[in-house]
C-alpha cells in the first residue's frame, strides 16, 4: 500500500465518506435555518423587562442562538469528515409501516376529537392506539382485550390528573366532556 495514495488509506472505523455527510450537513443547515427563522421571528416580540428583568422576547433569542450554534456544529462536523464513532443502526432495516399507522392514527383521532368528546377520553384513546402501535412493532401481545383494558386505564390514569392538574390547579382551560371542569 502506498502511504502517500490518499484513496489507498484505510478509513477509521466509524469515518463518515464523502457521500455519507451531505444529509448530515442537511441536517446541519436545516437546524442553523430553523434557529435563524425564530431570531427572525424574536425581532418583533417586545423586549420590555417584565419580572426578575427578563422580557418577553428572552427564550426565542436564547433558543434561536442556541439552534444557530449546534446548527453551526453539526455543519462543522460534517464538513470535517462526518459525525464521529458513529455506531451501526440498531433495528430493522425497514420500517415497520403498520406500527406507524396506529401510532400515527392516535394522534390524528386525538386531535380530531379532543373538543368533541374532550381532553380526558380523547388523549386516552391517543394513548391506547399508540401503545399498541409500539407493541407491535416490540413484537409484544397487541390485540387483545386484557392488552387494551390495560392501555385504556394506563391512559385514563394519566390524562385525567393532566387535565385536572391543568384546570383546577393552573386554571388553563381545556376540552372537557362535561361543563362541570371534572370530565
Amino acid at each position: 500500500m502506498n502511504s502517500t495514495d490518499p484513496l489507498a488509506a484505510e478509513a477509521a472505523p466509524g469515518a463518515a465518506t464523502p457521500a455519507s455527510t451531505w444529509p448530515q450537513t442537511l441536517v446541519g443547515v436545516g437546524v442553523l435555518l430553523t434557529g435563524l427563522g425564530l431570531g427572525f421571528g424574536a425581532i418583533s416580540i417586545s423586549s420590555d423587562a417584565g419580572y426578575g428583568g427578563v422580557g418577553p422576547n428572552f427564550l426565542p433569542w436564547l433558543m434561536a442562538a442556541a439552534l444557530s450554534v449546534c446548527g453551526g456544529w453539526i455543519i462543522w462536523e460534517a464538513r470535517t469528515g462526518g459525525f464521529r464513532e458513529l455506531e451501526t443502526p440498531s433495528g430493522a432495516a425497514r420500517g415497520d409501516w403498520a406500527s406507524f399507522v396506529w401510532v400515527s392514527a392516535g394522534l390524528l383521532v386525538n386531535a380530531a376529537l379532543i373538543t368533541s368528546i374532550g381532553f380526558i377520553l380523547s388523549c386516552t384513546l391517543c394513548y391506547a392506539l399508540a401503545a399498541q402501535g409500539l407493541r407491535r412493532a416490540a413484537g409484544q401481545r397487541a390485540g387483545q382485550p386484557r392488552v387494551w383494558l390495560t392501555d385504556i386505564v394506563t391512559g385514563l390514569l394519566i390524562s385525567a390528573p393532566v387535565f385536572w392538574t391543568f384546570t383546577k390547579f393552573l386554571a388553563i382551560n381545556l376540552p372537557g366532556l362535561t361543563t362541570t371542569g371534572w370530565f
